[in-house]
C-alpha cells in the first residue's frame, strides 16, 4: 500500500490546491484533489451536488474519494475543507503526514472572494468563513502532524516552508 507524500488539510482559502500543485511540481510528484475526484466520479460540480443532492450526499462521496486516494496516491493530496469532519476519515489519516495549512480570516476571505462556487459560503461570506475557521481549526489540529500558518505568505513562500517541514518530518 502506498502513502501520499503529504496530505494537505485546511479551510477554504488556505491554499490547499494552489500550494499542493506547486509543491507537487517542485518535488516531481503528481497532485490530486479529492474535490476534483468527487466531481469526476459524480459528473457534477461540488456546488451542484450540494444544491441538487444535499451536503450528506456530498460528504458520502467525499469520504469514499478520500479513502481511495489515501490508499492509492503517492504524490501530494489535498482534501476538501470539510473532509476531516468525518470520524472515519480522521481515523484513516492516522499514520499519514498531514499538513494543516492554517489561515487567518482576512487572508481566507480575500482568497475565496464572494464564494459563488462554494456552497458552504451562501449568505454572509466573511461571517461564514469565520465560523468555519472557528469550528474546524480544533479538528484540523487534532489530525495534523504538521501545522503551517499561511497568513501573509505568498504561495511560493508557503511551498518552500511546507517542503522544509515535510522533508524534516521524513527524517525524524
Amino acid at each position: 500500500m502506498s502513502k501520499p507524500y503529504v496530505v494537505l488539510i485546511g479551510t477554504m482559502g488556505a491554499g490547499k490546491t494552489t500550494v499542493g500543485r506547486l509543491l507537487a511540481q517542485r518535488r516531481g510528484l503528481s497532485f490530486r484533489d479529492t474535490d476534483h475526484d468527487v466531481e469526476a466520479q459524480d459528473g457534477r460540480a461540488v456546488s451542484d451536488i450540494f444544491v441538487e443532492s444535499g451536503e450528506a450526499t456530498f460528504r458520502e462521496l467525499e469520504a469514499k474519494a478520500v479513502a481511495e486516494a489515501l490508499q492509492s496516491h503517492e504524490g501530494v493530496l489535498a482534501l476538501g475543507g470539510g473532509a476531516v469532519l468525518n470520524p472515519d476519515t480522521r481515523a484513516l489519516l492516522e499514520g499519514h503526514r498531514v499538513l494543516f495549512l492554517k489561515v487567518g480570516l482576512a487572508d481566507a476571505a480575500k482568497r475565496v472572494g464572494l464564494g459563488v462556487s462554494r456552497p458552504m459560503l451562501l449568505g454572509n461570506v466573511r461571517g461564514r468563513v469565520k465560523q468555519l475557521i472557528e469550528e474546524r481549526t480544533p479538528i484540523y489540529e487534532s489530525v495534523a502532524t504538521l501545522v503551517l500558518d499561511t497568513s501573509g505568505l505568498s504561495p511560493t513562500q508557503v511551498v518552500e516552508l511546507a517542503e522544509q517541514m515535510v522533508e524534516g518530518s521524513r527524517h525524524e
